[in-house]
């Protein structure tokens, strides 16, 4: 072959090898947005907790304002601890006032109140915007920032934020016209350093703001790590948005949202940005191909996406994987580029308490904690995100991530090291109906359900090994017999379930026999119910055992091939919102930031068997 034909070959060769080098899904699994879990398997272990609850009449439950709209939480683990900033609107999305706020953890189960770390922002009167009838008069900023957090190499940690101005309701507080970035410094004793603004969009200077530019700070290791800062090209690309469009900082100018990055083993850096759009940069962000391309078989709408490399040295993604922000799930990868898997994190859609403008249902805007911004010592991957651009939240994911229960059930609470008695458990945990282990009246440990949240609910999911026969032993306490809700579903790999056994308000015991309901005996508060319950998926035949006596035999009330998943929950089974559901939401529910009579139920042990 003459030897300039055959270098011109492997030329193509080589560059047709690159151009495919991308980000793709090469799974089978999809979504189906009619269900908020998406009939996703979930990640065995998965802890997901609630850290802040909006509540406008009772603020000082809440973030002392009684703010309603939060959202875009961002993560990191400093000093032992964990930080998530969010950003705050009275009412609704880029509605002035706005703030950012702060919430920290030392044990990610432990969560601080919200303590304001960039406060409101007064816009001089008289300010108008190009291209813009609007005249600021009497008018506050709004928060609006892609990026949280920065860990110099002094180890020193940044916080940021960044006022945008919205001159009306259509506004946009991230189009290149806003005032400005702002910055201070985390201290180790858990304050703050003063504010500054570290960056100025055009027309905004020292003259016309009201905080120092960060130059005139006399700590010369605070300047030192925002010049640090700034001149990191991946720290950069994540100001895009909110800069001026021609400023020489960011190395691409392309109208992509929420840039998210990580390094591949060979160096080269993997971006990510809403829509699943990805690139990848050859000398760590400094350069980018001239367009990002949609990750092939990625679903994700204008959603945050989020992607980076886990403790076991694989990839995953973290994402909405539909046109909706339902669920939230992640896929894995071994090599950064294929992903091919998909699983469940948060399946779960509280109810949106406070109507407001652009306020999007679901578990979504999803950030984990970026490269050099800490790692914690558990190995897990953890993700803040926010519920219905309402609360603030937060999971764990242990790692590496699988679905499959590694064996049956076995677990009797007070016998397990404390710590460890939830690792095979997933749970769902909102501030006003938690799950946690806590001694029962008779001083043992147990898995415990609260309850005094009209609109939300505790849950506790347990992940057992595929069966067609299965046998299942546990024993609940319930506190009362005269409010709440206890159910326990025997649900499929899908999330379907096929028996449903209840613990009323009115001290019913009961299960879900196709439309109507078979009551199975009464309950009484205080009292241990020892339950084995044993069945078989071909004859779809179930019996149920209660302290010895043997008190129901009946058939499933829908058919399933096998059981993977039994749940424990204090609530009914939500289908709203669906994918017909108007997205914005323009009323509050009544009573929204008022409890329910407390309940709680304890589980003192769970066990499953094949038989």
């Amino acid at each position: 072959m003459n030897k300039i034909v055959y270098i011109l070959l492997l030329t193509l060769i080589t560059y047709g090898s690159r151009a495919q080098d991308t980000v793709r899904y090469t799974g089978n699994t999809i979504v189906n947005v009619d269900y908020h879990h998406g009939q996703l398997s979930p990640v065995v272990g998965v802890h997901s907790q609630q850290i802040f609850r909006a509540n406008r009449e009772h603020p000082e439950l809440a973030d002392g304002f009684g703010f309603t709209y939060n959202h875009a939480p961002m993560l990191a683990y400093w000093n032992n601890t964990f930080y998530v900033e969010y950003l705050s609107d009275k009412v609704g999305e880029s509605i002035p006032p706005g703030q950012t706020l702060v919430i920290t953890s030392q044990d990610g189960l432990n969560w601080s109140k919200p303590a304001v770390v960039f406060p409101q922002y007064k816009i001089p009167d008289g300010t108008t915007k190009t291209g813009h009838l609007g005249v600021a008069k009497d008018l506050y900023s709004v928060m609006h920032q892609r990026m949280g957090f920065y860990t110099a190499k002094s180890k020193r940690l940044l916080v940021l934020g960044f006022y945008g101005i919205c001159l009306d309701g259509h506004d946009d507080p991230n189009d290149g016209l806003g005032i400005g970035r702002v910055v201070r410094e985390v201290l180790p004793n858990g304050k703050y350093g003063p504010i500054y603004f570290i960056h100025y969009n055009p027309k905004w200077n020292e003259k016309n703001t009201s905080y120092p530019f960060y130059k005139t700070s006399k700590d010369r290791d605070f300047v030192q790590a925002c010049d640090e800062l700034m001149a990191n090209p991946l720290m950069m690309m994540q100001w895009a948005e909110e800069t001026d469009r021609k400023d020489p900082l960011i190395p691409l100018h392309k109208e992509y949202k929420a840039f998210n990055f990580y390094h591949l083993p060979d160096g080269r850096v993997v971006g990510l940005w809403k829509n699943a759009l990805t690139a990848i940069s050859a000398d760590n962000g400094k350069t980018w191909p001239a367009n990002a391309s949609r990750a092939p078989r990625f679903v994700n709408s204008n959603a945050k996406i989020w992607g980076q490399r886990t403790s076991d040295g694989k990839y995953a993604t973290v994402y909405n994987p539909s046109e909706f922000r339902w669920p939230l799930a992640i896929s894995v990868s071994e090599d950064g580029l294929n992903y091919s898997n998909l699983l469940l994190v948060n399946g779960e859609i509280s109810v949106m308490r406070y109507g407001g403008a652009y306020k999007s249902y679901g578990p979504q805007y999803v950030r984990g904690i970026e490269e050099g911004n800490g790692t914690p010592p558990d190995g897990k991957l953890w993700v803040t995100y926010s519920m219905n651009k309402e609360d603030i939240w937060v999971s764990s994911i242990p790692v590496p991530v699988t679905a499959i229960a590694d064996a049956h059930a076995g677990e009797v609470f007070n016998n397990i090291p404390p710590g460890k008695e939830l690792d095979k458990w997933n749970t769902y945990s909102p501030q006003w109906a938690p799950v946690a282990i806590e001694k029962a009246p008779d001083g043992e440990r147990c898995l415990t359900l609260k309850d005094s949240d009209p609109f939300d609910y505790a849950k506790a999911e347990r992940i057992v090994p595929a069966s067609k026969k299965l046998l299942a032993d546990f024993t609940v306490i319930p506190g009362q017999n005269n409010t709440g809700k206890l159910s326990i579903e025997f649900q499929d790999e899908k999330g379907s379930a096929a028996i449903r056994l209840t613990l009323d308000s009115a001290g019913r015991f009961y299960t879900k026999a196709g439309y109507r309901d078979k009551n199975i005996m009464n309950y009484e508060a205080g009292k241990p119910y020892h339950v084995i319950l044993k069945l078989h998926t071909d004859t779809r035949f179930y019996t149920v055992n209660v302290n010895g006596k043997d008190v129901l035999s009946s058939l499933f009330f829908a058919p399933v091939l096998n059981i993977n998943r039994v749940v424990f929950k204090t609530g009914d089974v939500r289908r709203f919102p669906n994918a017909d559901t108007p997205t914005d939401q323009d009323y509050d529910l009544p009573k929204a930031g008022e409890s329910a009579k407390p309940a709680v139920f304890y589980i003192k042990s769970f066990k499953t068997s094949n038989y």
